[in-house]
């Protein structure tokens, strides 16, 4: 890990708006001690990132480049970046039974409502992507901020599951 940044993966159901969220959110203020990624359990055929998250992200000042939605199978495969840290962001990924990581990387869940599952106005659905978003970057820059010990693989997994009653 010294060698390189830490590697979160963010799974969701459908990755297209909690997992995309941290992912973005992370890559912003990883400042180069982080890289994230982002999946989902069982993504729809042809699955795109929400777009009313993809806004709120711009609208917050950060990237939208490179966002895709995608199985979280690809990270399983031969070539796939290293994991140190797998998060679920929501209940229905938390339940289901995780592929094999390789290397054996910490876990934890960190629970989030479902922006997009919201009834309402484009500017009501868009104020729920936006309070999402609020609340898992408040998370994200407490573990951006922990020191380096608490990264450490030994220490990771406590680490995160602390994070989530944050």
């Amino acid at each position: 890990m010294a060698n390189r940044p830490l590697h979160v993966l963010f799974l969701c159901t459908h990755n297209s708006a909690r997992s995309i969220l941290a992912e973005a959110i992370l890559n912003h203020i990883g400042k180069g001690r982080f890289k994230a990624f982002s999946a989902g359990s069982s993504p729809r055929e042809n699955q795109q990132p929400n777009p009313l998250g993809l806004q709120t992200l711009k609208q917050a000042g950060m990237s939208t480049e490179g966002l895709r939605s995608k199985s979280w199978n690809e990270f399983g495969q031969p070539g796939a970046p290293p994991m140190d840290l797998v998060i679920t962001v929501c209940d229905d990924a938390a339940g289901e039974a995780c592929p094999y990581w390789p290397g054996q990387p910490a876990t934890a869940h960190w629970a989030y409502a479902d922006p997009s599952a919201i009834d309402g106005t484009d500017a009501q659905k868009l104020e729920v992507f936006r309070k999402t978003l609020l609340s898992m970057h408040r998370r994200l820059e407490l573990l951006v901020s922990l020191p380096l010990g608490k990264l450490e693989h030994a220490f990771l997994q406590g680490s995160a599951r602390e994070l989530a009653g944050s």
